[in-house]
Formats: C-alpha cells, sequence, structure tokens
C-alpha cells in the first residue's frame, strides 16, 4: 500500500507484491493487485498494449474475489480499474494522460503500517535490478 499510494512507485510495488504473492500459495487476489501496479507501470512509461493486457488480468482476477478483502476497499479498486481500462481501450480517440490510483484501506492496523512507514521510509536501491 505504501508503493502504491505514497511513493507512487509501481515497480517496487509489484516486487513486494509478487514476494507476497508467492508467500502466500499464488493467491490470484495478490496477483490481481500486483497487474495493477504493473498496468499502471506500463502506462506511466508508454507502453499502452501492456497497460491493456495487465488491467484485463488484474480484472479477471479481482472481479470475483471471494477472498478475504484485505483490508482494502476492493470493489472501488474494481471501479476504479474498470474505467481505467476503459480509457485505455479508448486512447485513440479520447487521448488522456497518465494518472494514479489509489487503493482505499479500510483497515486502521494496515493504515497505521502505511503512516509508519511514511514517517521511517524504507531505501528503494532499483540500480541493483
Amino acid at each position: 500500500m505504501y508503493y502504491f499510494n505514497v511513493e507512487r512507485d509501481y515497480f517496487e510495488c509489484h516486487e513486494v507484491m509478487e514476494e507476497l504473492w508467492l508467500e502466500e500459495g499464488r493467491a490470484p487476489l495478490y496477483q490481481g493487485l500486483l497487474q495493477v501496479a504493473v498496468g499502471l507501470y506500463h502506462h506511466s512509461n508508454g507502453n499502452v498494449s501492456g497497460a491493456i493486457k495487465l488491467f484485463t488480468a488484474a480484472l479477471e482476477k479481482l472481479v470475483n474475489s471471494r477472498q478475504p478483502r484485505l483490508g482494502i476497499n476492493l470493489e472501488h479498486l474494481v471501479q476504479d480499474s474498470k474505467l481505467y481500462l476503459s480509457r485505455l481501450e479508448q486512447l485513440e480517440q479520447e487521448p488522456f494522460e497518465f494518472y494514479d490510483l489509489d487503493i482505499q484501506i479500510t483497515d486502521p492496523e494496515l493504515a497505521q503500517l502505511v503512516e509508519e512507514l511514511i514517517m521511517n521510509p524504507p531505501v528503494v536501491n532499483h540500480e541493483e535490478e
């Protein structure tokens, strides 16, 4: 949530979510969340077809997710992602600038953890990757 909502570092968000996805037995919910981040990463770098592909895959996993909501408003993210995908698919007719999405946090403990990271940000070095 920190890398997604605060830093807007979708690359690092993908890295963290991929670790979590593997630790959690490759749960589709985690994969869908990381695919939203990668979709945003692709769009921010001008890769519209990659963004469309990732948002489509993410929505397939998130729309009917029966897993616990992880302390986030998943329905809001799904609606925002559907709109983003629709806009990407219409980009040639109606251009729009890249914009960030937010994941609304509903769990007070998760919100507190994000606040702690804001106060003490982790150090990320993309050059090692």
